[in-house]
């Protein structure tokens, strides 16, 4: 009978109950350490995100600082080659305006004064253009060209259409 007393109803409610709160409290502790689980999760999240943002600024440093040692380096190789390329085209003009003024007697005999007269004219125009050229920087080249354009662009579009057109003759295959 003991046995009995210990089933009744009322034992049975209160061990539910039990249970219940039992089982209440332990999806609220599994709750609150999922919770802070996650807190600290997000918290690990944002240490990282924040390193990463440390690092990529470091990054972006290095590289706009490489970035600027680069462009120093192309801008003063650019220099070095607009000079060397003034330098060798003044020295052909003066060349070739040579060359045309040797040649004047002989366009004299075979083909009249009047052409030799025309290869003369031909002949200082290029000299004169070498002078200009060898007397003036690259930089104030640059800027007469850019008032060139100004001044007169739908001729500078044109001339850089032709220049386009010769070049694309040059390296196209035969």
């Amino acid at each position: 009978m003991a046995g009995a007393a210990t089933n009744t109803p009322k034992t049975t409610k209160a061990r539910s109950a039990k249970k219940a709160v039992a089982a209440t409290s332990n999806t609220e502790v599994a709750k609150s350490r999922f919770n802070a689980a996650l807190e600290e999760a997000k918290a690990g999240a944002a240490a990282l995100t924040a390193e990463a943002k440390e690092r990529g600024v470091g990054y972006k440093g290095d590289i706009q600082a490489k970035g600027e040692d680069y462009y120093e380096q192309a801008k003063v190789k650019a220099g070095e080659l607009a000079r060397d390329g003034k330098a060798k085209t003044s020295d052909a003009l003066s060349t070739l305006g040579k060359a045309v003024a040797d040649n004047a007697a002989t366009i004299d005999e075979k083909f009249g004064a009047k052409y030799g007269d025309y290869a003369r004219s031909a002949s200082r125009s290029l000299q004169e253009t070498a002078a200009k050229l060898d007397s003036k920087s690259v930089e104030e080249l640059g800027e007469d060209a850019r008032e060139a354009v100004r001044r007169n662009p739908g001729k500078a579009i044109g001339l850089a259409a032709l220049a386009g057109f010769i070049i694309a003759r040059l390296f196209r295959g035969k």
